[in-house]
């Protein structure tokens, strides 16, 4: 029980600390960072930093982002609750159980098969049934789901993917990085206005790995 409490101890203070302190304001996205158990999502040898702000390892060359991330592009996706969302990058599994607890629906796609078959079972155990993970192309989307109120993609692409464009429903949002293989790339929140109008803002400078696939870097 004292390691339950030590760890619920260490995740508010990570909402307040990293989250709160830096302008994350969303009751949504703050409630949800509060409940999830992020020490679940790591291996076990890093549990201890789970909540470091920072990212960490989590196997197969990639990442679980750093906490203020990982609320920064929920915030972005302006949920209100009841969403059907696009994950493109499970990882760990953690940003989608965030989506989880806030969303209707989340579909999360990841191409390493090792990651999607552990982040499936991450999620089932701590009781996330409305989000359901596969193995495959994530710049090809999930189209048999679509249209996304939201779509949010965990690894830096070179240009934004028209087939997620497009699996947006009109008002939906989609955040991305886009920029280099290496280096800086920078935080766009597109925005579906109509069949053919997009609006696009940037939210800033940030460090992904590269997004993989077919229209993504090779």
């Amino acid at each position: 029980m004292g390691e339950y409490r030590d760890f619920e101890q260490r995740r508010a203070g990570m909402v307040n600390e990293q989250l709160r302190a830096r302008g994350i304001d969303s009751p949504a996205v703050l409630e949800a960072m509060g409940r999830v158990a992020r020490e679940q999502f790591v291996p076990v040898h890093l549990k201890d930093d789970a909540y470091e702000d920072g990212p960490l390892p989590i196997g197969a060359g990639q990442t679980i982002s750093q906490p203020y991330i990982v609320a920064l592009m929920i915030e972005a996706l302006d949920l209100e609750g009841g969403e059907r969302v696009l994950d493109i990058g499970t990882g760990s599994g953690y940003a989608a159980a965030i989506l989880g607890s806030i969303a209707g629906e989340v579909f999360s796609i990841e191409r390493i098969e090792e990651l999607a078959d552990r982040a499936e079972k991450v999620l089932t155990e701590q009781g996330f049934d409305n989000v359901r993970v596969r193995c495959g192309d994530g710049t090809l989307g999930w189209p048999e789901h679509q249209p996304f109120d939201g779509i949010v993609v965990a690894a830096g692409a070179p240009a934004v993917p028209e087939a997620l464009k497009h699996q947006l429903a009109i008002g939906g949002h989609l955040v991305i990085p886009v920029g280099g293989e290496q280096g800086v790339q920078y935080l766009e929140r597109v925005t579906r206005l109509s069949a053919h109008e997009f609006r696009t803002e940037d939210l800033g400078a940030v460090r992904f790995v590269p997004l993989r696939g077919e229209q993504g870097w090779s």
